[in-house]
């Protein structure tokens, strides 16, 4: 259950809980406090443990620049650094650290990997059991990896043809299209994670994670089937938070793992992940003739830009240009 928020004390005097703490009360998602909080502690171990309020805009430069001259990372690795530090000197500390002058990691254009539609079918059909149906929801529907594990009953609406996704990056929900297709097979695995749920109310179970917000709202909510995952752990586990045993989504990383075996077994010659399915769907939309706000909805994309980038993978090899040698 490590995508559950791990308890704060609230009276703590120390620097990290207190700062998690104001996270929280903030709204931002756990994934964000994570990520921030890595950062920011990385920051600190970099100047040796020295206090953040004893630092300031010369040594968030020196950091930063580090990030970029040495460790060569990305210019989103940097931005996102940059912007857990931010947060912490100007929303918690209430510090301003002025006009910063760090080296800028170098930017580099990067094409997301697509597979074609007969790869996308090939890599699928190399999955079995549940992994088999979720290569499918997340080439057929676009979902990210983690919006597919956490897929719950209630999500799939099988009257619009549609799959809500309410544990979205950046806590936005949508909808996207539930492919025909799938119908059957989420039916079937419905059934089968209704026959777990029973088994665990029988032990004395079944109930599941929610966020503190609807669990108070919502306060039988836990043990209705329609908030359980449809892709449930094998195993039950205890909650951080409250030390009671749950059942809780499929780990990511036995469908990254699976995903990873499958692309070996296919020989595709591409560095394809469980996320290049999404690319591929974006894909197989513009080829279609789809518009790009139509495709940014369903993506999930807070800017169309974001979108834009599978311009550039659609008809690849010159963008669409005929070749010469093809005149041939």
């Amino acid at each position: 259950m490590d995508d559950i928020p791990v308890p704060i004390d609230s009276g703590s005097k120390k620097f990290i809980p207190k700062l998690r703490l104001f996270i929280r009360k903030k709204g931002l998602a756990y994934s964000t406090e994570k990520t921030y909080l890595y950062w920011i502690i990385y920051y600190i171990r970099f100047h040796k443990m020295k206090h953040p309020e004893e630092m300031g805009s010369t040594e968030v430069d020196a950091f930063l620049s580090h990030l970029a001259v040495d460790r060569h990372v990305a210019p989103a690795t940097q931005r996102t650094a940059l912007n857990a530090l931010v947060f912490m000197y100007r929303q918690f500390l209430d510090i301003d650290l002025g006009a910063l002058q760090f080296s800028y990691a170098k930017t580099k254009t990067r094409i997301p990997v697509v597979l074609s539609h007969e790869e996308a079918l090939s890599v699928i059909n190399n999955l079995s059991g549940i992994y088999h149906l979720m290569g499918k929801i997340m080439y057929g529907c676009g979902l990210r990896l983690m919006e597919c594990c956490r897929l719950r009953i209630q999500d799939i609406d099988f009257s619009m043809n549609q799959i809500v996704v309410r544990e979205s990056k950046g806590k936005k929900q949508r909808t996207t299209v539930l492919p025909t297709s799938l119908i059957e097979p989420l039916g079937e695995q419905i059934s089968n994670t209704k026959q777990t749920h029973d088994y665990d109310l029988s032990r004395g179970h079944g109930i599941v994670y929610l966020p503190y917000a609807l669990s108070r709202k919502y306060k039988n909510a836990e043990s209705e089937f329609k908030w359980q995952y449809i892709f449930p752990a094998s195993n039950i586990a205890k909650d951080p938070r409250d030390g009671r045993i749950k059942r809780h989504h499929i780990h990511e990383s036995w469908v990254q793992k699976n995903v990873r075996r499958a692309v070996k077994n296919t020989n595709i010659m591409k560095r394809a992940t469980s996320h290049t399915f999404r690319h591929s769907f974006a894909t197989r939309l513009l080829e279609q003739g789809y518009d790009l706000r139509t495709i940014q909805e369903l993506l999930g994309h807070s800017d169309v830009s974001q979108t834009e980038i599978y311009t550039h993978v659609v008809k690849k090899g010159g963008r669409g240009v005929k070749s010469p040698l093809d005149n041939l």
